[in-house]
């Protein structure tokens, strides 16, 4: 097989990146406390636009989303402005970027949660460690399962957050669906313990992360999201009793959205 030469533009759905260096997301805790990127942020990701892609820091999507103390956000106007003098910075340099969209699930902390309210979760399982807090680590604490009434209120918050990425003047989206948050929580059957559509097989367990997947696209071309997996990840303390069946099968549920990766 011939080399291929990294420096070489690469087509990614409808992007045609400059390289084929992809910088991953990396959490920097370097936000305001209000989640809104400002100066350092800017200076970051224009010190890294020549990447033929940049995927932004985990950003959350909602208030209920934070887990860790000075990460951006995605929801409001504010955070909105902020990214834009991001996205602005990176294109004035050539680059491309993309926002990752993220929702802790039960790795948080009353203390980083609107009124000091538990975090949520598929099911009411605490995580094994802690969570980092502007007072410093703090044991994890049992999460709080979401109501079945509630779920179409967390597919909307992607929804909204994706339109805000565009806003914002992103190329694309990565959804994030690995490392234990709430996507990944409730496709592993060590933290999903439901007895109702979203819990059981591993259809039923995909059934938020498809919700999502669906309600993101039809706002931001199919072709402009990505979204993020991690099979035998057991970080945040996670675990799948069969991870080859269950990661194979929601591949093939994602397969014809036609993603860009």
């Amino acid at each position: 097989m011939p080399a291929i030469d990294l420096f070489t533009p690469l087509q990614l759905g409808s992007l045609t990146l400059s390289n084929r260096m992809v910088m991953a997301p990396l959490t920097r805790n370097r936000s305001s406390p209000e989640g809104v990127p400002h100066a350092l942020n800017v200076e970051y990701y224009r010190q890294r636009a020549g990447a033929g892609l940049i995927l932004t820091e985990a950003t959350c999507i909602a208030p209920e989303a934070v887990g860790y103390p000075l990460t951006p956000g995605i929801w409001n106007s504010a955070q909105v402005a902020g990214w834009k003098t991001v996205t602005d910075s990176v294109h004035a340099a050539g680059g491309k970027i993309f926002c990752q969209l993220w929702h802790v699930g039960r790795i948080s902390h009353p203390d980083l949660q609107p009124g000091g309210q538990l975090p949520v979760a598929p099911s009411p399982i605490k995580p094994a460690g802690d969570a980092f807090t502007l007072q410093g680590p703090k044991p994890f604490v049992t999460p709080r399962a979401l109501a079945l009434e509630e779920l179409p209120g967390i597919v909307a918050a992607y929804r909204h957050a994706a339109a805000n990425a565009l806003l914002a003047g992103f190329d694309g989206v990565e959804v994030h669906a690995a490392n234990g948050y709430l996507l990944d929580e409730f496709l592993r059957d060590g933290s999903n313990q439901r007895q109702d559509p979203y819990g059981g097989g591993i259809e039923q367990r995909a059934r938020l992360l498809l919700e999502v997947m669906t309600a993101v696209c039809s706002v931001c071309d199919a072709s402009r999201v990505g979204v993020r997996l991690s099979p035998v990840q057991p970080f945040n303390d996670m675990r799948d009793s069969n991870p080859q069946a269950t990661f194979s099968r929601v591949v093939e549920l994602l397969n014809p959205y036609g993603l860009a990766y």
